[in-house]
Order: C-alpha cells, then structure tokens, then sequence
C-alpha cells in the first residue's frame, strides 16, 4: 500500500482541527456517502484510499474526482476485502456489516470504524457546530424528516434535511449557507457506527421487525437491531420524543444517558397527557413545550394539513412538532410547514381511479410495519406483496387485516413467505402467486388484481419488502405499478373473481 505504516493514531477526540495529514483512511464504499466522505478528508488532507466490490459505470466518474484530488481507488470483486496495511480509520458506508472482512480485519486489530454522520458530527467541531434534530425508526423516517425541515423552513430557519434520507450530511455541512438546525435522518445501520454523537434532539418513531439479515449475526438479532436504534438517544441535550403507542420507545428513552435536564416528550394519536403532543378535536396539540401544560393544551395545526391524512402520518406530524417546537419553532409554522410540504411519491399515493376501483402505490412500504400503516388506512384491499422480504414474518399482518381483503396477489424471491402467511391467517382469500423474475411481473400483478376487485375496493401495492430482486429500487417498483394501472379501465360488474394459482 505504498509504504503505509502502522502509525498508532489516536483518533478518540479527533475533531475538524485534529492533524489528519497523520490519518490514512480506508473509506469503504463509493455511494453518495462514501464519496463524501472521501471528499471531506482529503480536504484535511488525509490520505485517502477508496475501496468498493462494485464496478459499477456509476462509480467510474466519482473515482476519477477523487483521484485528482489525491486518493487512491480502487473498484473491482474483491478490491474490499483486505484491510490496507498501516490503516488508522476505516469510514463504512451504511450497508457494511461488522462481520464483512474488511470491518472485521478492523474492529480486530482496535482500528476505529465510523460511518459518515460520525465524521460528520467530528469535523462540525469545534467551531462549526450546527444543532441535529435526528430522526429514526423502522417506518416513518423519512416523511418525518422531510416534515421537520418543512416546518423549520416555515419558521425561517435555515436548514436541511440530511442523512439517510439521500443527502450526505458532510455536504449540507460544506454548504455555503451557514445552516441554524439539520433534520437528519439515521438508520440503524448509520447509528450501528455512531459513538459521538450528542443531538439537540432525537425521535425514535417506532421499532418493529426489519433488516434481520444485517444482524444475523447476533445471538438475538431484533435487539441488536433495537439497540442500534436507541443509540439516538445518547447524549441528547434537549428532548428525547417517543411514541406513546410503542412501549418499547419509551423504554429506550428511559434507559438513555442524556445531559441533564432533558426531556421525555410523548407523542400520541389520542389526547396527550403532561409532556405529550397529540389530538383533541381534529387537531395537532402540544401539552409539553407551553407553560400552562398542566391544565391546557396549545392547537398547532389541524389534521387537514397532514398529507397524506393517515394514522401513521398523523404519528409523523406530531413527531415532526415534537422534534420542531423543542427548538422552538412557533406553533403558527407547524401548520404552515405540514400544508407547505410536498412528500415525493410511492408513498400511499393513488395513482388511479375507475370503475369505482382506487389504485394506490405503496411502494415505500418496504417491510410488514410499513404495510400495516397503509393497509389500516382502507376497508376492502385488493393487495399486491412481495419481494425481498428480509428474514421478517407477515403473519400479525395477515392476521390484522384478513377481514379487509378481497383477494392478495403475491410475487417476487420471497413471495412464499407471503403467500404461505395468507394460507396460514387468511385461508378464504383468493391468492394469486406470480413466479416471474423480471419487471413485467408487475403488469401481470396488476391484471390479477383487477379481475379481483370490485366497485369500493382499493388495489393497494404494499408490497412489505424491498426490491432489488426484480427493481432497482421502490420508486422504479412503484412506476412500473401506477403505469400498469393507469391501462385498467375498472372492473364490469358481475366479473368472477380469477382462479387461485398454487
């Protein structure tokens, strides 16, 4: 590796003005994140090797800026596996397990493993320091964030959202705009390599079963999974908001080393108690952030200003409030920021109506929770399942929701494990089990579907998995449904609901 040597850095409280021409770091993996990562240090002037598995035509150009800037890259099947000699830091990209070589060769020999928020929140100090408002969660994340920036835009802020979200925060943070707050977004994957952090404030929205495979290497992979999640809450200054309808976070806030003198801030769709923000009267209040809590509550918007109007968007509203009105956004810009915002799509989005038939995608629904938060939302579902379905169950989702459906269709490597859920919780339902490994899979999902509603009904593709093993991601999964949909004319009545395949 060029004459690297064991150096013995000390990188414990390294910050922006640490010396980081001593530092040779491995950055592990050429994503968005990566690249800004790599970036970021070689403008400390770090020595910087860059290393991914894929060889991908995407990473060509990003590696070609970060070699003149003076790093090293190299791409290609097997360029990640071993750990370069005399290496001090290793920056993961969120997908990196503890147990892939390279992360493993590190965490052996004591080297430290970060991901970006960590360098991130590291070269913001000492003299940069903008406050995080951070948001995680198995569902919900991202609306969220989007939420909290929207309504601290309308409070006239400055700020951003960040993270997991799709935008690295090392770029936000090289912004020519000096921001006043970031809404960030963190997985568990991201918080996996968290250690510093010290948030403004933090929201876990709600834990349930997902990305079991990143874990299975844990004797119990939903605590580890869990754990992951709480780490948000380390160190908090300000409020830790949790939701009252999931024990399990308020159970994490309990359990947080915060500073002293922050706050446990509930959330609720019902009427809040003392320290709560919740619902009276069709609309968002807050009994925490106002000085006559004990006795009344403060209107900050109504819940014709969420969009989408669901239940577990309303959950995310209050979140958003939560999280906003701790920084002191006034309750005026809560309502202002939830009518201003426009959420991208995929997201419980009807995307046709005819015959009396509704066709909404769902894409984003990515696991059995995300498919239970829209599933709830509809009385008569025609549903379309499957794909990547991540070690999780679907049977307290067939369970809940067998007297709403009219038919399933199911499809992709893990439609099985769907399909045996219906057979299992909901044996009178007409499945359709499709086998096709390619994207026209879809339109045949969506023929299904139509023969089995009726007038009143709502096709819902809810899919409760990811989709990379036809797609390359939902918002392609999702557009190959709403194009499909979009040809069906709606059903004639008295049309026979189609044949079960086995």
């Amino acid at each position: 590796m060029g004459g690297w040597t064991v150096t013995g850095v000390d990188l414990r409280d390294a910050d922006r003005l640490f010396d980081w021409s001593r530092v040779q770091a491995v950055v592990a993996g050429l994503g968005t994140s990566g690249y800004a990562a790599a970036d970021a240090l070689l403008e400390l002037g770090a020595h910087v090797v860059v290393l991914d598995d894929s060889d991908d035509e995407r990473h060509h150009d990003k590696a070609g800026l970060l070699e003149v800037l003076g790093a090293t890259v190299r791409l290609g099947p097997g360029s990640a596996s071993e750990l370069p000699a005399g290496t001090d830091l290793v920056v993961v990209s969120p997908g990196w397990r503890p147990v892939q070589s390279l992360v493993a060769q590190a965490l052996a020999t004591g080297i430290p493993v970060w991901g970006e928020p960590e360098l991130a929140w590291r070269l913001m100090h000492p003299d940069r320091v903008v406050p995080w408002l951070a948001i995680t969660g198995t569902n919900g994340k991202t609306t969220t964030t989007q939420m909290t920036e929207s309504i601290l835009l309308a409070a006239g802020f400055k700020a951003a959202a960040v993270g997991n979200i799709g935008r690295p925060i090392l770029e936000a943070l090289a912004d020519e705009v000096d921001h006043d707050v970031l809404a960030v977004e963190l997985s568990s994957f991201q918080l996996h390599w968290s250690r510093s952090l010290s948030l403004h404030s933090a929201a876990v929205l709600n834990v349930h079963e997902d990305h079991l495979e990143w874990y299975a290497h844990e004797a119990d992979p939903f605590a580890a999974y869990a754990a992951d999640k709480a780490r948000i809450y380390e160190r908090v200054t300000h409020s830790c908001v949790y939701n009252v309808a999931d024990p399990r976070t308020e159970h994490m806030v309990e359990e947080a080393d915060v500073v002293e003198g922050a706050r446990a801030i509930g959330f609720t769709t019902g009427i809040p108690g003392m320290s709560m923000l919740g619902v009276v009267d069709d609309q968002l209040v807050d009994r925490a952030f106002v000085e006559q809590r004990a006795s009344s509550a403060l209107p900050l918007a109504s819940l014709s200003d969420v969009h989408p109007l669901a239940p577990h968007n309303i959950e995310n509203a209050l979140a958003a409030a939560a999280l906003t009105r701790s920084f002191g956004v006034p309750a005026a810009a809560v309502a202002q920021g939830l009518r201003d915002l426009h959420l991208g799509g995929h997201r419980i989005e009807t995307v046709h109506s005819a015959g009396g038939v509704t066709w909404v995608d769902d894409s984003k629904a990515t696991n059995p929770h995300a498919a239970n938060s829209s599933m709830r939302a509809f009385d008569h579902i025609v549903w379309i399942a499957g794909g990547q379905a991540k070690g999780t169950s679907f049977d307290e989702l067939v369970t809940t929701h067998a007297d709403k459906l009219r038919g399933a269709v199911v499809l992709g490597i893990d439609r099985d494990v769907v399909a045996r859920a219906l057979a299992r919780h909901a044996p009178g339902v007409p499945v359709v089990v499709l086998d096709g490994s390619d994207r026209s899979v879809m339109a045949r999902a969506v023929r299904e579907a139509a023969r089995m509603a009726r007038p009143g009904d709502t096709v819902l593709m809810a899919p409760g998995c990811a989709s990379r093993d036809i797609w390359t991601g939902y918002d392609v999964r999702g557009d190959d449904f709403a194009a499909a949909a979009r040809q069906e004319p709606g059903p004639a009545s008295g049309d026979p609901v189609g044949p079960v395949e086995e």
